[in-house]
């Protein structure tokens, strides 16, 4: 029961309390909690004193669903937050729109008569005495209602509604940060989601859409199977282009980490006065310009994976507090006088010969050691010729994808020969890149990688086959790259991981290509 307080006329009596005070009093617990059920139970309790309130409720109207949403409750034993939508009848709606037009407070002394109120305390399962309904309004966009209910044997009054009034404005400025703060979190689970979303998609592309985990990278896959469950360093050795960062993804997105960060560092393109800084991180006034203190990649890396590339690049200090991090799971910031203990999972790669380099003195041998505890080598691209088909339909896919190409370009399967002679010392990268220019010059295709075909290598190998003056006939290129596709398809030519499918064909037209040569080759 509400007491009687303050220069407000309740009940026939007047009391000393000023409006200004009630003013004060009300908005203090208005604004006083940015989560709005609290600050509507301060204010419940707060409006008790002074008027019969038993239920307040925060809502707005949903136009496009016609309904009424509450966002947030409160009565005397309980409050909190709400998602509830009140269906509307077709006359409620007209009513419940004609009140979002107007400003003010809206006092129904006969909630049975009322259409919206029956609807609304029906569904609430409330019966009021009486009800006050507070429009709130922004620069002409209606924001949402403030709903008083009163189950009390004495009814509201224009008294009551008068005092409500005065809070008009301090509840359009809460209503408005609400309304936004609750915008934020939608958001926020929404990014969330996508989130989830995008690692599950890197779990899939990292795990299943590795091209060549079924042949030419099969031993590869096989060992990452056997270390990803584990928390054990890996070290990834092969050239430049062979794919290290896609392998370190698979181990990633293959362990128990894969819910946390993967923190992917390329040690060659720090520069070395601060290498310290971007791995450990700083204090706060560890040198000029440190105005905050400032988390390293180490630390951003805590219960997930820090993938370091091109680890042979970090000069010698840096190889020292690498080295504590492996042993003692430990690291501290520049500046800093304290140690801060890790839980993470440290993936490393080269390019680089790391025992030529301990033996020249500079790599630690003592860190090459503990890095080297699953070394996994990643095979050229040249040593797995039989990828080569898979890995250039994946990239043309890829690649008409982000160049927003209208249509898929087709290949033409003899241009496969040629580059099956080609040595690519830049590996897939080179590979990736080559079917990027072709797109480029011929979008609609079909791909046949004539403007690729003058393009050397290293060794002076032309994409044509041409290794010095010797020129191979492109039927026997032809015989050959089939010949092991056969081979490694155990004959069958026909389905998954068949020979027609590793080389990008129809089976009938390989059956077709296969009867054509039979006369010159053995199959």
């Amino acid at each position: 029961m509400y007491r009687n307080l303050g220069g407000i006329q309740n009940r026939g009596k007047t009391h000393s309390m000023k409006h200004d005070e009630f003013f004060r009093n009300a908005t203090l617990r208005i604004c006083g909690d940015l989560e709005m059920h609290k600050a509507l139970f301060a204010l419940l309790g707060y409006l008790n004193e002074v008027m019969p309130v038993t239920t307040i409720l925060a809502q707005i109207f949903e136009p496009g669903l016609n309904a009424m949403r509450t966002i947030a409750y409160a009565t005397e034993q309980h409050h909190g937050p709400s998602d509830s939508l009140i269906p509307l009848s077709s006359t409620a709606r007209v009513i419940a729109n004609q009140n979002t037009q107007d400003s003010g407070v809206l006092l129904i002394s006969d909630p049975v008569n009322n259409p919206v109120a029956i609807e609304m305390t029906a569904f609430h399962d409330q019966k009021c005495t009486s009800i006050m309904v507070m429009t709130l309004r922004s620069e002409e966009e209606a924001l949402g209602n403030l709903v008083l209910l009163d189950e009390n044997e004495d009814p509201f009054t224009e008294t009551h509604k008068e005092l409500l009034q005065l809070l008009q404005e301090p509840m359009i400025i809460a209503f408005s940060n609400v309304l936004k703060h609750r915008e934020t979190m939608v958001l926020k689970n929404l990014l969330s989601e996508d989130i989830r979303h995008f690692k599950q998609e890197i779990r899939k592309q990292s795990t299943e859409e590795i091209v060549g985990a079924e042949f030419g990278l099969k031993p590869v896959m096989s060992q990452v199977e056997k270390v990803a469950r584990l928390d054990s360093p890996v070290l990834l050795l092969g050239e430049t282009g062979v794919g290290k960062d896609v392998i370190a993804n698979a181990i990633h997105y293959s362990s128990p980490r894969a819910e946390q960060s993967m923190i992917k560092v390329n040690c060659g393109a720090i520069p070395e006065s601060l290498v310290d800084s971007e791995l450990f991180g700083y204090e706060k006034g560890a040198f000029t310009g440190a105005q905050k203190t400032h988390k390293g990649k180490f630390e951003r890396a805590e219960g997930g994976t820090i993938f370091l590339d091109e680890v042979g690049e970090l000069p010698l200090q840096a190889q020292t507090r690498l080295l504590r991090v492996l042993q003692d799971k430990v690291i501290e910031r520049v500046g800093g006088d304290h140690s801060i203990s890790l839980d993470i999972r440290i993936i490393a790669a080269t390019n680089r010969d790391l025992e030529q380099m301990v033996a020249a003195g500079d790599f630690r041998e003592d860190l090459w050691y503990r890095l080297n505890v699953f070394p996994i080598q990643i095979p050229p691209l040249r040593d797995r010729p039989i990828d080569l088909p898979a890995l250039v339909h994946y990239f043309i896919k890829k690649k008409s994808r982000e160049l927003k190409l209208s249509g898929l370009p087709e290949l033409e399967p003899e241009s496969l020969a040629p580059l099956s002679e080609y040595s690519w010392p830049g590996n897939v990268r080179e590979l990736e890149n080559i079917i990027e220019r072709e797109l480029i010059l011929n979008p609609s295709g079909p791909i046949d990688f004539r403007g690729a075909r003058l393009y050397l290598n290293r060794n002076g190998t032309d994409m044509s086959g041409n290794k010095g003056n010797k020129i191979h006939r492109l039927e026997n290129v032809i015989a050959e790259h089939i010949k092991r596709a056969l081979s490694r398809s155990n004959g069958q030519i026909h389905g998954e991981n068949g020979a027609a499918e590793m080389l990008g064909l129809n089976p009938n037209t390989l059956r077709s290509k296969i009867r054509k040569l039979s006369d010159k080759y053995e199959f």
